[in-house]
């Protein structure tokens, strides 16, 4: 069995309710993160490696062996594997609450037996198939994303406990026995095989059971739910759906779709700087005069003079972000529960946003400019001279520099995708042959184009194409993640998602910038 913790986090706790479940949410498993667990390997787990209809995995604490409650919800997320865990009324339950209450329990740890996995050249364990059989509360941290989100924890009233706990329990002893003598032993021959014994038992009456015990069985699946399917129809053939919808579930088919993809083309293309912590404006320093060399016209002649000029860029931090407000209810009653699915949301947009205003300050930097028609750019030769052109210019202005990137709209990658030569043989074709000028795909980004890295951005207005080598833009960026504030007076929650980012052209002679006349 492996076994590894996730980081320490803040924990929020939910206004006391007697009536309500105590319950951890949160990432399980990251995808694609290598740790050292227990055992001293290196462990990566592949998204969609946990079965997510899998028999409930125990909550324990400490992988000491002792349930204190059990995993009721895994979700496929698209960074790791979400959990839902729901506390059982014992002491032993509580006590861990509390303790989590404090934060001296702010982790979680898995313990799942890999079934299909390879290692890879750095003696990695890839995990592509887990069975997860335990999930234990922690205090030390071995993944950097596997998080407790949220707790909702309530203590019940010691009264009702004591009163649930002197109620006279009912006689299972029957019951029992009825359920044992339901299933008949069935020995089953091979094909033309002399015949087995069939030992049937009489079959006793069955009662339908309560919604309670019918849901409980549909969360444990597997043999056992499909057991009791069984017996009512055997007891019941006549029952159909419509004469039993109090025990008919409407299950949540999980992941939650979102077809909004956080990408960031022109920043992954850039980089991000790191952004310093304080002041709202800080310097970027830039070489702006050179020194001055020349041949010396004379022994003991005095050399060439010069002067050397290093001018303070200014760079002005500014806020991106946004929040949403979340009632009490909301929270508590959806599944899957709607924080995790409004923080992955917030993230995404905030990817988009950010990349957004890099491309746009881009294509504002970007002053030197140069003629290709929008007829020109269905024509190879054309567009071969533009980026020559393109390149020839940057060399001369920029001191010596060469272009590394070529950024287009999404338009202009499909006028690219469908050049051709004169004789008809595309000139990016997907197969990179020996005299070709790169490759390109419509199903992958990662293009490359005269032998320059292609950035695709749907951020770019249409037409938009730039030759330009990525060392003479700058982004600064310090990511804030979220923020949450409960208000008692409307029982909800604020949660904001925010960063800091700016942008800087620091030479804008490095780039070339279509224009159509």
């Amino acid at each position: 069995m492996i076994k590894f913790t996730a980081i320490p986090i803040t924990l929020d706790a939910a206004a006391a309710d007697a009536t309500a479940p105590r319950t951890i949410t949160g990432i399980a498993v990251p995808w694609d993160v290598v740790a050292t667990v227990s055992g001293g390997e290196k462990v990566m787990f592949k998204r969609g490696s946990f079965d997510l209809n899998a028999k409930p995995a125990r909550l324990l604490e400490n992988h000491d062996g002792r349930p204190i409650g059990i995993v009721t919800e895994v979700i496929d997320l698209e960074n790791g594997l979400g959990f839902s865990a729901t506390f059982s009324s014992s002491q032993a339950a509580s006590d861990v609450v509390e303790l989590i209450k404090m934060n001296a329990y702010d982790s979680v740890s898995v313990g799942a037996v890999p079934q299909k996995f390879k290692y890879d050249k750095n003696g990695v364990m890839i995990v592509s198939s887990a069975l997860l059989q335990e999930l234990s509360v922690v205090s030390v941290p071995a993944f950097a994303d596997a998080v407790i989100e949220q707790i909702a924890a309530s203590e019940p009233d010691p009264e009702v406990v004591e009163e649930e706990a002197n109620e006279p329990q009912p006689d299972t002893s029957l019951q029992e026995e009825t359920m044992s003598q339901e299933t008949p032993i069935v020995e089953a021959s091979v094909p033309d095989a002399i015949p087995t014994t069939i030992f049937a038992a009489a079959r006793r009456e069955f009662k339908l059971p309560s919604p309670a015990e019918y849901i409980s069985s549909y969360l444990k699946g597997g043999h056992e739910f499909a057991q009791m399917n069984e017996n009512i129809r055997a007891a019941a053939p006549d029952v159909i759906t419509t004469d039993t919808p109090g025990i008919l579930p409407t299950p949540i088919l999980a992941p939650v779709y979102n077809n909004f993809r956080g990408l960031r083309p022109v920043v992954d293309a850039i980089g991000a700087k790191a952004m310093p912590a304080g002041g709202k404006i800080f310097i970027r320093p830039e070489v702006t005069t050179h020194t001055s060399m020349a041949v010396q016209s004379a022994e003991n002649a005095a050399l060439q003079s010069g002067t050397f000029v290093v001018y303070n860029n200014q760079v002005t931090k500014n806020t991106y972000g946004g929040y949403v407000t979340i009632s009490e209810q909301d929270m508590d009653w959806t599944d899957p529960n709607v924080l995790s699915l409004v923080l992955d949301d917030m993230s995404r947009i905030y990817a988009n946003q950010t990349d957004d205003v890099a491309a746009d300050a881009l294509v504002a930097g970007a002053t030197t400019t140069a003629v290709l028609s929008d007829a020109n750019l269905l024509l190879a030769d054309k567009v071969v001279a533009f980026v020559y052109n393109a390149a020839s210019t940057i060399l001369t202005a920029s001191n010596g520099n060469l272009p590394t990137h070529l950024f287009i709209s999404s338009d202009v990658f499909a006028s690219l995708g469908k050049l051709s030569d004169s004789s008809l043989r595309p000139l990016f074709p997907q197969t990179g042959p020996m005299n070709a000028y790169g490759t390109m795909s419509p199903g992958s980004v990662e293009s490359v184009a005269f032998g320059l890295r292609v950035v695709v951005d749907r951020n770019f207005a249409a037409k938009t194409m730039i030759v330009g080598d990525a060392s003479g833009f700058e982004i600064f960026e310090q990511q804030k993640g979220a923020i949450s504030i409960d208000n008692p007076s409307t029982l909800s929650r604020t949660i904001a998602f925010r960063g800091y980012f700016a942008t800087l052209m620091i030479d804008p002679d490095k780039f070339v910038k279509r224009v159509t006349a």
